[in-house]
């Protein structure tokens, strides 16, 4: 039989029973919007977060105290040889092949009191070269100035909402802000840089690292943030780096991580995470694929005189078995392609009616599920097939 003639007789045993038909086509059609919305919003996500980590460029290696290892930190209370991280250890950074900037970095959360008002935001203490290692632009006035150590002036950088918050659309410029008992000017504002994995990154103000550690009474950085130039690999920096400190530190005390890296384990752990949803999408095909055995199953039953006739006429079992196979991959990939296209419409809607919610659609994901529907009606149907290609035609002929 041609294929042209058992595509044909296919379609007319699915039209000769409408609703059967459509009511499985339904449950491949569910299994398939399922697949297509999990792993848009999936992808979705991986791509914001991404994002987020990327907005302050990629060629960014972090420095933090403390060397990470399997045997985790000491207890409590026993004292150990580790170094704290300081200015100095940030100035040479500075110095070496391919680093184009370097900025010791001090964090906490203080009280902001100006023009009147009083508004606790976070409190960075950083050095001129923050800047170029976030990739952050003042919007009026200046960052801080470069100044040596021991030198740094009381100057402060105010995130935009935090200048609004404190002074509205007045020019803040010149005028003096206390930050935890101590008095700064501000020298600048930088343009707004949004939130950052729900952080406000614009509720904020920067000053001088040295002032920081004054503030906050610490004695040793938070972390140095290095960045490197363009095309450099990010390996060979985190290794001079790594042999800087080592000199200075006397033993690797200190932990060195790539952005690179970071991102790579990242995407990842976000790969797993929308495989993992879309494997949840795929029960529903599954079940999908119950239906369909059941309904393949019915229709070799209501079909055996239908059967019989056919082998009687010469009709091989392989002819039999392909007939009822490619009925059973027909209805499969119509249903997976009306839930390709209810899929995608719906992520759209989503896209369009939530725009906070992130939503992609990896067309990888979409053509495989396609895919796998007609791998499912073709598992699905193999066994009905095989049971209509094995009836005897005598016994067939005289069944009611």
């Amino acid at each position: 039989m041609l294929i042209a003639d058992s595509t044909r007789f296919a379609l007319q045993a699915i039209t000769a029973h409408r609703m059967r038909s459509f009511l499985t086509l339904l449950g491949i059609a569910v299994g398939i919007t399922a697949v297509i919305l999990l792993t848009s919003i999936g992808e979705g996500v991986h791509r914001f977060v991404l994002a987020e980590f990327t907005q302050f460029g990629t060629n960014v290696i972090g420095v933090s105290p403390g060397k990470v290892k399997t045997g985790g930190q000491p207890p409590s209370g026993i004292p150990t040889t580790s170094r704290l991280l300081t200015l100095e250890d940030a100035a040479s950074l500075k110095k070496l092949p391919h680093v184009t900037g370097s900025t010791p970095i001090v964090w906490g959360n203080s009280e902001v009191e100006a023009n009147g008002r009083l508004r606790r935001s976070t409190i960075y203490g950083v050095d001129a070269d923050f800047t170029r290692v976030f990739s952050s632009t003042v919007h009026i006035g200046s960052f801080l100035p470069r100044e040596g150590a021991g030198s740094s002036r009381a100057f402060v950088v105010l995130g935009s909402k935090l200048r609004d918050e404190l002074f509205g659309n007045a020019n803040p410029l010149g005028a003096r802000v206390r930050i935890g008992g101590f008095h700064f000017r501000v020298i600048g504002v930088l343009v707004p840089k949004g939130q950052f994995l729900g952080i406000d990154l614009d509720d904020t103000a920067f000053i001088p690292t040295e002032r920081a550690l004054e503030i906050y009474n610490r004695e040793g950085l938070m972390e140095i943030d290095v960045t490197y130039e363009e095309g450099v690999p990010s390996s060979s920096v985190a290794a001079a780096v790594k042999a800087q400190l080592k000199l200075r530190h006397g033993h690797e005390d200190f932990t060195v991580t790539t952005q690179e890296d970071m991102l790579k384990t990242l995407s990842n752990i976000l790969n797993i995470l929308t495989m993992a949803v879309g494997a949840l999408g795929g029960i529903s095909l599954l079940v999908g694929g119950v239906g369909i055995v059941t309904i393949m199953t019915i229709s070799v039953t209501e079909r055996t005189n239908e059967i019989g006739l056919l082998v009687a006429l010469g009709a091989r079992r392989s002819t039999i078995l392909s007939l009822f196979l490619s009925e059973s991959v027909i209805l499969a990939s119509l249903g997976g392609v009306m839930g390709l296209l209810l899929g995608l419409g719906l992520a759209q809607l989503i896209r369009f009616a939530l725009p906070t919610l992130p939503v992609h659609t990896p067309w990888s994901f979409a053509l495989g599920a396609l895919a796998m529907s007609a791998t499912i009606g073709l598992l699905a149907g193999v066994l009905p097939a095989r049971s209509a290609s094995r009836l005897d035609p005598i016994e067939a002929l005289r069944a009611e």
